[in-house]
């Protein structure tokens, strides 16, 4: 499993690394607009099996099973406590890793995301366009599909949907890999233990998202005991990727606030 590095994971004096967990068929690289915003953080990326530089597993993986993996890469760094950064199929992920593993995550952040089965699905097209990776398989087929999927700045602005292109096909996702994270998260479900999360998290949504409706943002604020939401006007579902000036700073000062 491919992992990357910014930063001193291990110094006692500053902020625990903030661990970046991707959307589905998503890389490590296609995070930079937001960690270019983040001053001198630590911070920790990965490919999920499947994804990006990352092997695929021999056998689908439950989203229990995900979590389990992120969790030893964690070990084999040797970090013990992390802040979490879940973006749309990550922001499931992060939520299974929060549950399976409270010691280890301190503060949550989930960004574009839903609590699996039982949430508002996706607009009928882009949930049609997920099934597929075909986003990151030829420009055209980006320029065709990405603004029903993401919606906010990068369907209402050509120069930000291209602006997205070098990156996203730089590492086409594995097919089966795609699969299996489709797989992952077709039947899981947060919503029966949201209530059991109690690191503080905040929950960050777009207004306009055709993927991850904002009813879902609201539904998990309203679940997990200690979170607050907040709302991206006009934003899509790439607002970290289109328009993270938009929302960083108030993320970075959640992830400091004491208390």
């Amino acid at each position: 499993m491919r992992v990357v590095v910014r930063g001193d994971l291990h110094d006692p004096s500053g902020p625990p690394p903030l661990l970046l967990l991707t959307g589905i068929g998503a890389h490590v690289e296609m995070w930079r607009p937001f960690a270019a915003l983040t001053g001198d953080r630590p911070l920790i990326g990965l490919d999920v099996p499947g994804t990006g530089a990352s092997e695929r597993p021999l056998l689908p993986l439950w989203m229990t099973g995900f979590a389990a993996l992120v969790s030893e890469a964690l070990d084999e760094l040797g970090v013990a406590v992390v802040d979490v950064l879940g973006y749309s199929w990550g922001g499931a992920l992060a939520q299974q890793l929060a549950y399976d593993e409270p010691a280890r995550v301190r503060r949550l952040v989930l960004c574009a995301t839903m609590p699996g089965w039982g949430a508002l699905p996706p607009r009928p097209v882009a949930a049609a366009l997920l099934m597929t990776p075909v986003r990151y398989l030829h420009p055209t087929l980006l320029r065709l599909t990405l603004p029903h999927i993401a919606g906010g700045r990068t369907a209402r602005e050509p120069a930000a949907l291209r602006a997205q292109q070098e990156t996203r096909l730089a590492h086409k996702p594995d097919l089966l890999g795609y699969a299996g994270q489709v797989f992952a998260v077709t039947g899981w479900t947060s919503l029966p233990w949201l209530h059991r999360l109690h690191q503080p998290t905040l929950v960050v949504a777009g207004e306009e998202d055709p993927t991850i409706p904002l009813a879902n943002g609201r539904l998990l604020a309203r679940r997990i005991p200690d979170a607050r939401l907040i709302v991206v006007p006009g934003g899509g579902h790439l607002f970290l990727i289109d328009e993270p000036a938009s929302v960083t700073a108030e993320i970075l000062a959640f992830l400091d606030a004491t208390g």
